[in-house]
Parts: C-alpha cells; structure tokens; sequence
C-alpha cells in the first residue's frame, strides 16, 4: 500500500510539471506571437495592404482644366506608380479625362478627386498614347461604361503589347498594388486630326504621324488653347525610346511650337515651355548623331551604351537607366537598317 500510494504521489507531482511546463511553453508563444505582430514588416514584403491609393489633388491649370501631377521619377512600390501627369477637363455637361495613370487603383482615385470638383458625370476618357503609365486606369472607367478613345495605332498597341507590360507592372508593384487592373483596349478610335465635342466643350484631337509612339495624339481644348501632348515632350526626365520615329517627332515638335499653346502638358514634369520642346529635340539629335558615329566607327554595342553620353541632360531623371537603353535601341535600329 505504501509502495501504490508512492507511486501514485511521485504520478501526481509529474502530471502538475508537465502541466506548468505546458503553461510555460504557450505563455512563450504567446509572448513571441505579440513581439512578430507589433514588429514593422521586412523591407521588401512581398505582401502588404496598401489601402485606397492616394494621389495628388488636381491642379488648375487653365478654366475648367485640371491635372494630377505625378512625380515624374520610374515607377517603383515607394511612388506606388504616381508618376505621370493625368488630367481631366470640365465643361458644361460632363468631364473629358486625358490618360489615366497606371492602375486600376489609380483610375478609381481619380474619378474620386474628379467628384471632388464637380459632380458632372465623365463622359469620355482619350488616351494620348500607349504607355504604361498611362493607360492602366481605363479599367476603372470601363467598369462604369466611359467610351475610351485613342488614335488607331495606339489601340492596336495596347492589344498587343500592354499584357507585357502589366506583367512589368505586377512585377514592380506587386499583384495588390495592381488589383483589378488589366488590359482595357480603346473602343473608339481616329486615324487622323479630328475635332469633337465633349461633355460640351470644343477639343481638337491632333495627329501629326507617328512621332514619340506610333499613335500619339495631342489634346487641344479650343476654349483655353491648353494642349495635353502626351509622350511627345517630358520635362526633366528622359524620354526612354521604344517605338519612335525620330524625324516624325522632331517634325511634331516643330508644329507644337507653331500652336504657341498658353499652356502645354506633358507626360512627366512640370508645365511645358517653348524651350523645353528645344530642349527634347536638342536631346533626340545628339544622342542619335553620337549613336551613329559609335556604329560607323565600329564600337561594339556594349561599349557604345558605355560610351555614349549626352552631358547637358546628365542630371535628368531616368538618366542612368534610359540612357544606356536610349543607345541600345538606337544602335541595333542601325545595324537592322545596314543589313538590309
């Protein structure tokens, strides 16, 4: 009996260790769950809740004519892709949008800051042409039955090259960053120069050719003579060539500056002056005269991205990174050329 009743006490007195042990090992989890929790998130995470995207409240720039400037830098997660200029006119039935940003996230934000300033409905949506950061925003106003319109070219690009370059984008800022955005192909189009009424304001569509891209339309508003331009001119960034036709946009160039527009917006920077339209041209011609003297004097092309510089545009934005690919381009555009 003493032995059965020695067992059955050194049995009690292990169960109520094993139990304390047990109670200590779930206070550590606990204790180590609250630490990770209250922790901030590893730079990088691949997973993260953004919220509703915040963009710049839109600027007036003329009567009725408004743009949601973007800070004209590559798009990266830190900018969360607000980096080009997008913007919308007002007239006195409803709301003519030019370019819409680079998301789905960013079309919602901007019909949001467009019902902050009047409660006209859009009624058109015009795409100056087919870059990323522009065109990704459609989605939204598809999703609400807005037309959207660009010139042909442009919407047979967009159809067949814009799923890449969402792929870039997922890629860059993530899938939630980029929910809900997808490839929104424009169902009206222009071939040429067209002149139309919009939410009753009086807009000339002007096509000069392929130029920066193949489609590129410029966005007159003939009440204020303000221009939209689209990827013909940025301000304080470098143009990153893809589909350009050089002489067409020096040529487009020169007729910008014969509209002696008031008010001109381009892509990336700030407002556009006669000079910086200099300053894009001045840009296209030497890089494109360095290119080719590099290929004619048998530079191979790993050493002519090294080589070929352009100073006076060094402290642009996108200069190290679109410089070197501006002269790959270019250089195997040449060597294509001389095999034919």
């Amino acid at each position: 009996m003493r032995r059965a009743a020695a067992y059955c006490g050194a049995r009690q007195r292990y169960l109520h260790a094993l139990r304390v042990l047990q109670m200590l090992l779930l206070a550590g989890v606990a204790w180590a769950a609250a630490v990770l929790a209250a922790a901030p998130a590893p730079a990088g995470s691949a997973v993260r809740d953004e919220g509703p995207l915040q963009i710049p409240a839109p600027v007036q720039v003329a009567s009725g004519v408004y743009v949601i400037f973007g800070d004209g830098d590559a798009v990266a997660p830190a900018n969360r892709g607000v980096v080009a200029n997008n913007g919308f006119i007002v007239g006195t039935s409803g709301v003519t949008v030019v370019d819409t940003g680079s998301s789905y996230r960013y079309g919602r934000a901007m019909l949001e800051a467009i019902r902050k300033v009047t409660a006209l409905p859009v009624q058109l949506v015009i795409i100056t042409h087919q870059g990323p950061e522009f065109v990704f925003g459609a989605a939204a106003y598809r999703d609400r039955g807005v037309p959207i319109l660009a010139q042909q070219r442009t919407a047979e690009l967009i159809r067949e090259r814009c799923a890449i370059c969402l792929k870039n984008l997922n890629r860059t800022l993530g899938e939630d960053e980029m929910a809900g955005s997808r490839v929104t192909v424009p169902d009206r189009t222009v071939e040429g120069t067209t002149q139309l009424d919009s939410g009753g304001r009086a807009l000339e569509l002007l096509y000069f050719g392929p130029a920066s891209t193949p489609g590129d339309l410029v966005v007159r508003d003939r009440s204020t003579g303000t221009l939209f331009v689209g990827g013909l001119v940025s301000v304080g960034r470098i143009p990153e060539l893809r589909n350009e036709q050089i002489p067409g946009w020096l040529a487009a160039l020169d007729k910008l500056k014969t509209l002696d527009a008031p008010v001109m917006v381009p892509a990336f920077g700030r407002l556009a002056k006669r000079a910086d339209l200099d300053r894009i041209a001045m840009y296209l011609r030497e890089l494109e005269a360095s290119v080719r003297r590099a290929f004619e004097a048998g530079v191979g092309l790993t050493e002519a991205m090294r080589r070929v510089q352009v100073p006076a545009f060094s402290r642009d934005k996108l200069y190290r990174s679109a410089q070197p690919q501006n002269v790959e381009h270019l250089y195997l555009q040449m060597e294509k050329q001389q095999q034919k």
